[in-house]
């Protein structure tokens, strides 16, 4: 059994800026600081990381509930940010997890995302795709997406109730980020050029195979088979 975790952001969707916005927003509610985040990039980034570096721009205390309070007020706006007429599925989406899930026992489908996890759920219901991934890990459970591997790897154990090897995860995900948090345990990424960085970038990377988009489904369930 092949675990295959996928990216959100740039990978399955593009909110629309839903995202971002909604971190402004949480930042001028709680410090009245408007456009808090500009300049800081987001794409690969865990959303506790990036809230971490928000607040050290600012200047702001990390401690004394700051944390759980912009996670808190970020929701609240995502829930209504996600609404936007500019959020689109990116291409070959659903016939990929479609795909993938009719191949039985031999995949299971889970997530490894910079989101918290309820941000993660926000997006993904708004497509109707939260049936796809049980389970996976968050940037809630992480500051470093680095660590986010082995904590998916033990949620889909005891949800299984059968060991996962590390050299069988497959993370697809569009940045080089994402390839960067599967080589330290041996697994394998597929980089898809459909977010901020060209193929060459998730090539230099080292991704194991690199694609457009996910819209030709047999060369990505080829691709999935082979790693």
């Amino acid at each position: 059994m092949k675990l295959i975790l996928f990216d959100i952001d740039g990978t399955i969707m593009d909110s629309g800026g839903a995202g971002s916005r909604s971190l402004d927003l949480a930042f001028k509610e709680l410090f009245s600081i408007p456009k808090a985040f500009s300049g800081i990039t987001m794409a690969g980034k865990t959303d506790l990381q990036i809230m971490q570096e928000a607040l050290r721009k600012h200047n702001l205390p990390s401690e004394n509930g700051a944390i759980p309070a912009v996670m808190e007020v970020y929701l609240r706006n995502l829930k209504r940010e996600i609404g936007n007429d500019e959020k689109h599925l990116k291409p070959g989406i659903r016939e990929a997890l479609e795909a993938i899930r009719k191949e039985g026992d031999r995949y299971i489908m889970g997530l490894l995302t910079g989101n918290i996890e309820e941000g993660a759920r926000i997006k993904l219901d708004t497509f109707d795709l939260n049936p796809y991934f049980p389970s996976g890990a968050f940037g809630n459970d992480h500051e470093d997406r680095n660590m986010l591997l082995p904590i998916a790897v033990k949620r889909f154990e005891a949800l299984t109730g059968r060991a996962i090897e590390h050299r069988n995860c497959i993370i697809i995900g569009d940045t080089p980020r994402d390839v960067h948090c599967a080589k330290p345990y041996g697994a394998a990424c597929i980089g898809v050029a459909t977010g901020p960085y060209p193929k060459q970038d998730l090539v230099e990377a080292g991704a194991d195979a690199v694609m457009d988009d996910l819209s030709r489904t047999a060369h990505l369930l080829e691709a999935i088979g082979d790693l």
